[in-house]
């Protein structure tokens, strides 16, 4: 149940002022629901991909290897998220909810929540749950961004939060890794 909590937690909270999160908030007034069950979608399968990658590949990996790429994992997260968001708002969106998916899919595949997925996945015995609390997570992370629209780049702090969180994650990687390593713990 830890995996699901951990999982849960790990992506909503660095879901939050992630560019998924921010092309949701972008075209929630314009599409309505259609965004809405897009970003739920793509959270479902980016994370339960995640998962499924990081149980796939620790799986074949001796234990200090399985650690060292925890580690990895949680530190492309912090880079992640400590990279600048310099998006414009489209100057004339097309609106197609089925493009914003495809373009969501691909934002998620390779944000910071579902770096944190794949390390958890990899490293806990119940790689499902951090792939269903992962995708909750991260459904409820578009929800707020849906519910908020153009209020949360206006009024929310989110680069001081996201760099908050990355320092956090990199010093997690950081643990994690020189553990692995046999350099600390």
């Amino acid at each position: 149940m830890s995996s699901f909590f951990f999982a849960f937690i790990a992506a909503l909270l660095i879901g939050q002022g992630a560019r998924d999160q921010l092309l949701v908030a972008r075209m929630a007034r314009e599409t309505g629901y259609g965004i809405l069950l897009a970003g739920w979608v793509a959270a479902i399968a980016s994370a339960l991909f995640m998962a499924w990658a990081g149980a796939t590949i620790a799986a074949i990996l001796p234990t200090s290897a399985r650690h060292m790429l925890v580690g990895f994992a949680l530190l492309a997260a912090a880079v992640e998220l400590a990279w600048p968001n310099k998006e414009k708002a489209l100057a004339e969106p097309t609106y197609s909810t089925f493009a914003a998916l495809l373009v969501l899919l691909a934002r998620q595949l390779g944000d910071a929540s579902r770096f944190a997925i794949f390390a958890l996945a990899a490293a806990t015995a119940l790689p499902g749950l951090s792939g269903v609390g992962g995708a909750l997570g991260g459904g409820v992370a578009v929800t707020v961004g849906w519910v908020m629209g153009d209020t949360l780049t206006k009024e929310v702090p989110l680069r001081a939060f996201r760099l908050a969180l990355a320092a956090i994650t990199f010093g997690a990687g950081i643990f994690i890794a020189l553990t692995a390593r046999g350099l600390i713990g």
